[in-house]
């Protein structure tokens, strides 16, 4: 089996590469064996995309690591020949980036998507995963949004995912293509970059610094750690339904106000570090995915408890400063 994997030099991508390939950690009870012949990277190594991410992996023969943009017709085109299937990973998706200027994730997340889809197209790729998220659908007061919801999305990065998982469905049905979409929530682990929340609040408690709360750090999000999301994005690869929507999830809610707590205790700081910041323009106010339909179909059940996950992550910080402090210093500038 030859992989395509965009987007597989940033935080998700690159652990599903990891696991593909089978590095010592990277793979577990659960994951299918889905044993590639080879795995392409593409990646156009934005401010968030990292070589260093697939360390572990570089002198694997079975890699592949092709520099390039998803919106160029021609190196897509070249890298997607030859392939039997395509993980999406590849998009702009910090929100408040997208806030301050919408036209990088509109030309990314949904003319690359499509340029990607005409390509796979055109070549007859057997399978075109596509990687989304929960905001797509907006705020849900209570319950959790089932994956037949309508997407009501409120920033513009949600708004330009939503056209995304709509292109993908659309080639589905118009075309026959063996599409499949996936909407994760929010993910946290190894190799993330220090401006989501989670990074960015590790590595400054561990310097000793603040971090900003947003209003009144009542807005609730379900955590997934990334190896879970990616043990789910492989059990839909490989055993999904073609032109049907998977819910993966972690199963654990909580207000930014508690996620602080854990992290101010985890990184043994105190809430003197916490500094109030206005909310954030449109923020949703909670999330929540309801995950039956992988469960039940695919046997997906996440397998990382946040305690444990969140001990882990603060320990990957804690022992890998030579990755991120650079990364903060270059985003600082």
């Amino acid at each position: 089996m030859r992989i395509l994997v965009t987007g597989g030099a940033g935080f998700i991508g690159s652990e599903y590469v990891r696991m593909l390939l089978g590095v010592p950690g990277g793979s577990c009870e659960g994951v299918p064996a889905l044993e590639p012949a080879r795995v392409t990277v593409l990646d156009a190594l934005t401010y968030s995309g990292n070589r260093a991410n697939l360390a572990p992996v570089a002198d694997d023969p079975r890699l592949r690591f092709v520099h390039g943009d998803i919106r160029h017709a021609d190196v897509v085109d070249e890298v997607v020949a030859g392939h039997d299937v395509i993980v999406h990973f590849a998009a702009e998706s910090h929100v408040d980036r997208s806030i301050a200027g919408a036209a990088p994730f509109v030309s990314t997340n949904v003319l690359g998507t499509q340029t990607l889809l005409d390509a796979a197209l055109r070549h007859h790729v057997g399978r075109f995963v596509h990687v989304s998220t929960d905001e797509v659908y907006g705020s849900i007061d209570a319950g959790s949004w089932t994956e037949d919801w309508p997407l009501t999305p409120n920033s513009p990065y949600s708004a330009s995912k939503a056209g995304s998982d709509l292109l993908a469905l659309a080639y589905h049905r118009t075309h026959g293509m063996d599409v499949v979409v996936t909407r994760c929530s929010n993910n946290y682990g190894p190799y993330q970059f220090p401006e989501k929340v989670i990074p960015l609040f590790v590595t400054n408690l561990l310097d000793g610094g603040t971090v900003p709360l947003y209003g009144d750090g009542g807005n609730v999000r379900d955590w997934l750690h990334v190896h879970d999301h990616c043990r789910g994005v492989a059990l839909v690869q490989q055993k999904g339904r073609a032109g049907e929507v998977y819910h993966i999830g972690g199963g654990t809610e909580l207000s930014n106000k508690e996620l602080t707590a854990r992290l101010l205790d985890a990184c043994g700081a105190g809430w003197e570090q916490v500094v109030p910041v206005a909310d954030r323009k449109g923020h949703d106010r909670r999330y929540s995915l309801d995950i039956t339909k992988i469960s039940q179909e695919l046997g997906y059940a996440p397998s990382i408890t946040l305690d444990d996950g969140l001990a882990d992550t603060v320990r990957w910080y804690r022992d890998n400063r030579s990755w991120w402090q650079p990364l903060k210093a270059e985003s600082a500038r």
